[in-house]
C-alpha cells in the first residue's frame, strides 16, 4: 500500500520541489512491509526490504509540470543547508532506511537553514535537464551513509622501501669502518697511572722535629689496579717506623675497591711481612676511608683505619680533618708495640689549591699512644703524647 506524504505550512507553489527533494533522499531506501515505530530506527536493520519506493507524485500546480522525472540531478553538492525543512511530520514512515542508526531525529542535516519556506529556490524552475536520478553521482557527501557505525580502517602511514635519493645512515662516518678507535676505549681498556703524594710535609714539637711522608702511587684501567702505598717518617736524621703496601685493587662498588696483597714494615726495629686485605673508597657524605686488616707469621695480627674530610671553605681553601687509629693482636716488643689499641692520631690541615696538582698546607697534628705501646715508650724515654706543628705540600702527578 502507498503512502502519500503530506506536507503542510507551504505553499502550492512550493510542493513540487518539496516532492522532488524527499524523492532524492528516499530513492536509495527501500519500504518494509509492517513499519516500525518512528522513534526506534535501530530495528530496522533486521526487516526484510520490500521493492523500491515509487517516486513521489508532486501535488503541484498547474504549469508545473516540468518538475517530473527528477532522476538525472548529478552535482547536487551546492544544495548544502537544508535545516530549515521544517513540519516534516510526514516522513515518520521512512521504511527501509538500513545503515541509518545514526540519523536518529535527522539531527546530522544542520546544515539545511537556507531552505526555510524555500524561498531561495526561486531559480529552480526551469530544471528542464534534471532527468535520470538513478544514478545520483554528484551526491558525494551521501557516500559515508552507509554502516556508519563503523569507524574507517587507517592505512599504515610509513612503509615499503625508501626512495631511491635517501641518505646513506652511514654517511656521517664518512667512509670510516666501524671498529676499534685510537682514543676511544671503554669498559676498563684504557690505562691509567697517578702518584699522589697526600702529605709530604715537615713537623716541629717539644720532643722531635722530621719530616712525614705519605704517598699513594696506582697503574691500571678503571676496574683493576696495581696499587702502591707508603706512610713512613724520619725524626731526628733517623728512618722511624715506615710501612709500604703492593695491592691489587679490584673495584667491587661504585666508590669501592677491594684491596688485597702484601706489606712489609721496617726502620725502627727488625722488619715484619704482612698479608693484606681491605676496602678503600667514599663513603656517604663525602668520607675518605681506607681501612685494612693485616695477618703475619706467629699467629700475629693487625688493623688499620684512616679516614678524612675535605671541608670547602672557598672554591680554593679547604679544611681536612683526619682520624687514624691501629690496632694490633699480639705484642711486638722488637718493635715497640703492645696488644690491642696501639695509637690513635687526629690532625687538622688547612689547604690552598693553587692548582690542581699543587696544594701547599699548614695544620696541627696530635699523636697518642695507647696500652702496651705507651709503656715500651716510657720505657724508652720517650712521651707517649705528642703534638705537631706541621707545613707542607699535596701534590699528584
Amino acid at each position: 500500500m502507498k503512502r502519500s506524504i503530506v506536507v503542510r505550512g507551504t505553499s502550492r507553489r512550493h510542493a513540487p520541489i518539496i516532492s522532488s527533494v524527499l524523492a532524492i533522499l528516499l530513492l536509495p531506501f527501500h519500504v518494509q512491509a509492517q513499519t516500525p515505530p518512528a522513534h526506534d530506527m535501530t530495528q530496522m536493520q533486521s526487516m526484510q526490504p520490500m521493492a523500491p519506493m515509487q517516486k513521489a507524485v508532486p501535488t503541484s500546480a498547474p504549469g508545473e509540470s516540468g518538475m517530473k522525472d527528477m532522476d538525472g540531478m548529478k552535482g547536487m553538492d551546492g544544495m548544502k543547508g537544508m535545516d530549515g525543512m521544517k513540519d516534516m511530520d510526514g516522513m515518520k514512515s521512512m521504511d527501509g532506511m538500513k545503515g541509518m542508526d545514526g540519523l536518529k531525529g535527522m539531527d546530522g542535516m544542520k546544515g539545511m537553514d537556507g531552505m526555510k519556506d524555500m524561498k531561495d529556490m526561486k531559480d529552480m524552475k526551469d530544471m528542464k535537464d534534471m532527468k535520470d536520478m538513478k544514478d545520483m553521482k554528484g551526491m558525494d557527501g551521501m557516500d559515508g551513509m552507509k554502516g556508519m557505525g563503523s569507524s574507517a580502517v587507517m592505512k599504515p602511514m610509513q612503509g615499503g622501501s625508501p626512495p631511491p635519493d635517501a641518505r646513506d645512515p652511514d654517511a656521517y662516518a664518512d667512509g670510516l669502518a666501524p671498529g676499534p678507535q685510537s682514543g676511544m676505549k671503554a669498559e676498563d681498556q684504557q690505562h691509567y697511572t697517578q702518584i699522589m703524594l697526600n702529605r709530604f710535609e715537615a713537623f716541629n714539637s717539644n720532643d722531635s722535629h722530621g719530616q712525614v711522608l705519605e704517598a699513594q702511587a696506582w697503574t691500571g684501567g678503571d676496574i683493576n689496579k696495581l696499587w702502591l702505598k707508603v706512610d713512613g717518617e724520619r725524626s731526628a736524621g733517623k728512618l722511624g717506623a715506615t710501612r709500604t703496601e703492593a695491592l691489587w685493587d679490584h673495584v667491587i662498588a661504585p666508590y669501592w675497591s677491594l684491596q688485597t696483597g702484601v706489606r712489609h714494615d721496617f726502620g725502627d726495629g727488625p722488619g715484619r711481612n704482612w698479608a693484606v686485605i681491605g676496602v678503600q673508597g667514599l663513603a656517604p657524605y663525602w668520607f675518605d676511608v681506607q681501612a685494612s686488616a693485616y695477618v703475619g707469621p706467629g699467629g700475629r695480627t693487625a688493623l688499620r683505619v684512616d679516614t678524612d674530610y675535605d671541608i670547602f671553605i672557598s672554591k680554593r681553601v679547604v679544611l681536612q680533618p683526619n682520624v687514624k687509629v691501629d690496632a694490633y693482636g699480639k705484642s711486638d716488643p722488637a718493635r715497640g708495640i703492645g696488644a690491642g689499641f696501639s695509637s690513635v692520631g687526629a690532625g687538622l690541615r688547612l689547604r690552598y689549591i693553587a692548582s690542581r696538582k699543587i696544594e701547599p698546607y699548614v695544620g696541627v697534628v696530635w699523636d697518642r699512644k695507647l696500652s702496651g705501646t705507651a709503656q715500651y715508650a716510657r720505657d724508652a724515654g720517650a712521651s707517649a703524647q705528642e703534638t705537631r706543628v706541621v707545613a707542607g705540600l699535596r701534590l699528584w702527578y
